[in-house]
């Protein structure tokens, strides 16, 4: 999926979020206190981790990195690429996972192309869990980009009729850290987050208020 020029900003002030009702607001805050409740070491027993790079964020890598290399019962690695077209972008390969710490290659694989946005990233992951059979995964990513992340993959799985449990995996960075493409902070970059999830979510890029709590209450019954 393209999304040309139909992006919003990455930073956007706090009032611009007063053009959505408050039920959309709601629905977000909802969404994201679903998604936290799910027991983050469930994680610990799935086969796969995936990270999708991006904003020159090298502790998203780095940190599920580290998560592989401690625990070899992980069979497999999966990284999403990045986007070209920002400045803090380097090409994904091995020799690059490996300068950030990587040893254990088998079982890691690596998005070839770019991918400009999370859609792409998300369909990317969607054909690497069918092709690879993976039966559950952790999804590795920056706290404050966490709930958009897991709705565009979830909708992802579920246009090739796929249903796997997903774990959020939040990387321990504090949301004061400056993220190196732009200069801002979690707490700057959050209202662009709300933003695109729900002008996203409105142009079905993303799973609904109502598809994420049937899949959550079919992930909460299967363990």
């Amino acid at each position: 999926m393209h999304l040309g020029n139909t992006t919003t900003p990455r930073i956007v002030r706090d009032d611009d979020l007063g053009e959505f009702p408050a039920g959309s607001m709601l629905d977000v805050m909802r969404a994201l206190t679903a998604v936290l409740s799910l027991p983050q070491a469930e994680a610990e027993r799935a086969d796969a981790l995936i990270v999708p790079s991006g904003q020159g964020e090298e502790w998203r890598i780095t940190h599920a990195i580290r998560l592989w290399e401690t625990r070899p019962d992980l069979r497999l690695l999966l990284v999403a690429n990045g986007n070209p077209a920002e400045t803090t972008y380097d090409p994904l390969s091995l020799d690059y996972l490996r300068g950030l710490g990587l040893r254990r290659t088998a079982g890691v694989h690596v998005q070839a192309e770019p991918a400009p946005n999370t859609a792409l990233q998300a369909g990317w992951i969607a054909a690497q869990v069918a092709e690879l059979h993976v039966r559950s995964f952790g999804l590795v990513v920056s706290p404050y980009h966490l709930l958009r992340a897991y709705l565009t993959v979830l909708k992802a799985l579920d246009r090739r009729g796929l249903r796997v449990p997903i774990w959020p995996v939040p990387v321990a960075v504090s949301p004061d850290s400056p993220v190196p493409e732009t200069g801002a902070t979690a707490y700057e970059l959050l209202p662009g987050e709300v933003h695109r999830i729900i002008t996203y979510t409105a142009r079905g890029w993303l799973a609904s208020p109502a598809e994420l709590r049937t899949y959550l209450g079919w992930l909460w019954s299967s363990f």
